[in-house]
């Protein structure tokens, strides 16, 4: 342990006047430390200000990737640096919503292995270069990340000064679910307003709690407001009462969504933002810390001429 502090501090001394010193050091800790205990005692001032969140469901296929992708590029065009976590492994799609699959050459499993530095596995987005992608593993590739490698990855993340990394949880709630949310100190509960959706989100909220994660925020996707006003489908405020979660968004169904994850391309960066778009910024907006509204999903939308022909009815009444 001794030994290992030492070294830490020889890297750190070394390079510290030269822009590459924090991924020098950070790769150093990371392959000499990702599978010891020790490493917590070696915290720094960059871990304790970066959020680590994690975006769970429970049930698949209620946008969980889809929001990472979205709100973690929000998080970066307001000016911080953000790094995405696939932590599924062996179903990886968050590459594909980023555009970004055909540059992935290294993983956080040739890092472990020593086959690559830290930084070598980090993709950078083109389009804003404060934001980063980091793959798990490639599909070939087997499962064997524990715990403990990663809240070593995370840390040494940390060390890179990264202000948010948002780790992309897969579904359920088997041993990648307990593995990724390890290194989280809150958490983003997307779920949709269909009854198996809730009850396994509620049973993700208790797991979060059992494991030390007290903060969470609850995301409601795909709210289709005219199912809502024929009472097909729960409210908003109703999916909220259920599961006793502070709202973070409501986003509405919108078909852009299979248009932008089909080019490579997170609806916020449309030049025409579309319903869904804002509600996704608006929730990154108040992840920071920033006040904004809620978009009013309770009623449908109506466009101008709709409006026009309601107003003249009322007149005529």
């Amino acid at each position: 342990m001794k030994l290992k502090i030492k070294l830490f501090r020889f890297f750190n001394k070394s390079f510290q006047n030269k822009k590459t010193s924090s991924f020098l050091v950070s790769n150093f800790v990371c392959r000499a430390l990702v599978k010891n205990d020790s490493f917590q005692e070696l915290k720094t001032d960059n871990q304790l200000n970066t959020r680590i969140l994690v975006v769970t469901s429970g049930k698949g296929g209620v946008g969980k990737t889809t929001a990472t992708a979205n709100i973690g590029m929000s998080i970066a065009r307001l000016g911080y640096k953000v790094v995405l976590i696939d932590a599924d492994i062996g179903l990886r799609n968050l590459d594909l919503l980023l555009g970004l699959e055909n540059r992935i050459l290294y993983t956080v499993m040739d890092v472990f292995e020593g086959q690559c530095r830290l930084d070598q596995a980090l993709i950078r987005d083109k389009r804003w270069k404060n934001l980063s992608l980091l793959s798990i593993s490639k599909n070939r590739q087997r499962y064997n990340v524990t715990r403990k490698n990663m809240q070593n990855l995370v840390k040494a993340l940390a060390n890179l000064n990264f202000k948010y990394i948002l780790i992309d949880c897969p579904a359920g709630i088997d041993v990648g679910f307990i593995n990724a949310i390890s290194p989280a100190q809150e958490a983003i509960i997307v779920t949709t307003s269909e009854i198996p959706a809730i009850r396994d989100a509620d049973r993700v909220a208790g797991l979060l709690e059992a494991n030390g994660i007290y903060d969470i925020k609850l995301l409601i996707n795909r709210v289709r407001s005219d199912l809502i006003q024929k009472n097909d489908m729960m409210s908003v405020r109703d999916v909220q009462d259920v599961l006793g979660v502070p709202l973070l968004g409501a986003i509405p169904e919108d078909n852009q969504v299979i248009i932008s994850t089909n080019r490579g391309e997170p609806l916020v960066l449309k030049k025409k933002l579309t319903l869904s778009g804002i509600a996704f910024e608006n929730a990154a907006r108040r992840l920071v810390g920033k006040q904004d509204f809620f978009i009013d999903l309770e009623s449908p939308y109506q466009g101008v001429f709709q409006q026009i022909k309601n107003s003249l009815k009322l007149i005529i009444k």
